[in-house]
This record gives structure tokens, C-alpha cells and sequence, in this order.
């Protein structure tokens, strides 16, 4: 069992004990359902806040550090831990001297978007949580009513799970600067997820076609040619076109898609994957 009361005054800083707990239940209920042996508690707020930048020089902020929200839908670890897989690539190739340092700009730039939706979703949300007026009532059975339709329940569970996020890197096919899809492929080595190739941190060139691409020019990118039959499913807009060819950053999203005889493949390659001091 969960429960969740609101405490009648705000600014307490201790830790919550069980019969506080016990108070507050009889408080807004008239008793305390014999409650005992609780396996956890805990005491937040819905407070939301969220920096106003989210790198100033050497400092680089993620996770609660840059975004705090009410914690309901459990959006809050989702969204820090993707803040730092969206960092960790990043900061390691400008340590590293494969990219400059303005490389970690993109970070504020896709990151900070993402949150700012969260929290204001997450607002929403506590909103319809509020002791009922009439008007809260209205709105909370309009909203159900909403999300007992297929499509509504879609949008709203691809939002709070995250698997609707796009980043901004410009026009072209549907995948760009979304999540890779978690494809079953058919490799020379054998079969093999799409999730699998990404274990070594590593940018991958996933080539589904016959044509050949050289990235010896980018050496920490790696080629990887295998076969897909299959729909390709993105959550919320469905079915896509198939790609020749899909360049896949270390966290998952996608850099690149079309044919490798596309110019914007060279651009794409050096914008995120830099030859560094190598040279080209």
C-alpha cells in the first residue's frame, strides 16, 4: 500500500517518522487505518524549479542539481539520468581533445528544453492532485476521460516516459534527434540489438544498405553493417521510412539518417565526432 497526505504547515526540515505520518492520515481521514511497520517515508514538495543555464565555464549541472520538480510520475531519476548520459559523451571527447569545447554548449541546448516540459507537465499534474472543487473535479474527469482514448494515452506515455524526446539538430528524416529504436538486426557476426552495439559508449554508422562509407577519419566511430526486416515504430508517430544508413550518437539519439552518399553524413560526422588532433 502507498498514501500520500498533505501536511497542514509548510517549512518542516527533519526527516519524517511514523507518527507524523500516523497525525496527518487521522488529520484527513479521521484515522490512521491501524498503519505499522512502514518500509519507507519520505517528505517533498512541489516546489519547481529549474536552472537558468545549465553550464557557466568548468560548471556543468545535471540531474537535481539543474531540475527539481513534484516527484509525481517518477519523472524526476528518468530525466537526470538521460542529463548525464546527454553530457558524459560529450564532456569526454572535448577531455579528450576529439571535439572543442563548444561541443558542451549542445548540452544546455537539448537538455534544457527537456526539463522545462517536465516541470511543466509536472505542474499539471499536481494541479489535479489538489484538494477538489468543483472545478478541479471537472478537470480531473476530462482529463480521464481523454486518456481512456488510444491516442491521448499514447502522447501522454511516450511525454512522461521520455521516449518522445527530439533534439533540435534541424529538418530531415523522422529519426533525426530522436531515440534510436531498439532494433533486432542481422549482422555478419550474428544476430544483434541495436542497444547491444552502443555497450562500448562508442558512436556507431549503422549501414543497412549495400554501399560502402570509409570512417577512419573519425576514430572513435564505428561501422557497423547489418540488415533489418521490419517496421521501423517511433513512439507517438508510428511507422517511418526506412534508412540506408543511421549515424547513432553514444547516448542513443540519432545524429544522422539517409543514404551515405548524402553530403550531410561528412557534416554530421565532423559537427559531433571531430577527428580531433588525428587530422583528416
Amino acid at each position: 500500500m502507498r498514501v500520500m497526505v498533505t501536511e497542514r504547515h509548510l517549512g518542516t526540515s527533519s526527516a519524517p517518522a511514523l507518527p507524523e505520518l500516523s497525525e496527518a492520515l487521522v488529520a484527513a481521514y479521521g484515522t490512521d487505518y491501524g498503519i505499522h511497520r512502514p518500509a519507507w517515508i519520505s517528505r517533498f514538495t512541489d516546489a519547481a524549479r529549474q536552472a537558468v543555464t545549465y553550464r557557466d565555464g568548468r560548471v556543468l549541472l545535471a540531474g537535481d542539481a539543474a531540475h527539481v520538480h513534484h516527484p509525481v510520475g517518477g519523472q524526476g531519476l528518468n530525466t537526470g539520468v538521460q542529463d548525464v548520459v546527454n553530457l558524459g559523451w560529450k564532456l569526454g571527447q572535448v577531455v579528450n581533445q576529439i571535439s572543442p569545447d563548444s561541443l558542451l554548449d549542445s548540452y544546455h541546448a537539448e537538455r534544457h528544453p527537456v526539463a522545462a516540459r517536465v516541470l511543466h507537465n509536472a505542474l499539471a499534474q499536481t494541479a489535479l492532485l489538489r484538494n477538489f472543487d468543483d472545478r478541479t473535479r471537472a478537470l480531473r474527469d476530462t482529463m480521464s476521460g481523454l486518456l481512456s482514448l488510444t491516442e491521448p494515452r499514447k502522447r501522454f506515455g511516450a511525454m512522461m516516459s521520455g521516449l518522445d524526446i527530439r533534439y533540435d539538430l534541424g529538418g530531415g528524416h523522422p529519426l533525426l534527434g530522436r531515440r534510436m529504436p531498439d532494433l533486432d538486426l542481422v549482422t555478419a557476426a550474428g544476430p544483434v540489438r541495436t542497444s547491444t552495439l552502443l555497450h562500448e559508449a562508442r558512436p556507431v554508422l549503422l549501414n543497412l544498405g549495400e554501399a560502402a562509407f570509409d570512417v577512419a577519419s573519425w576514430p572513435t566511430v564505428r561501422r557497423v553493417d547489418a540488415k533489418y526486416f521490419g517496421k521501423w515504430e517511433l513512439p507517438v508517430i508510428g511507422a517511418v521510412a526506412a534508412p540506408g544508413a543511421v549515424l547513432i550518437r553514444p547516448d542513443g539519439y540519432v545524429a544522422w539518417a539517409g543514404d551515405l552518399t548524402d553530403p550531410d553524413l561528412v557534416t554530421a560526422l565532423d559537427l559531433w565526432f571531430g577527428a580531433g588532433p588525428v587530422g583528416r
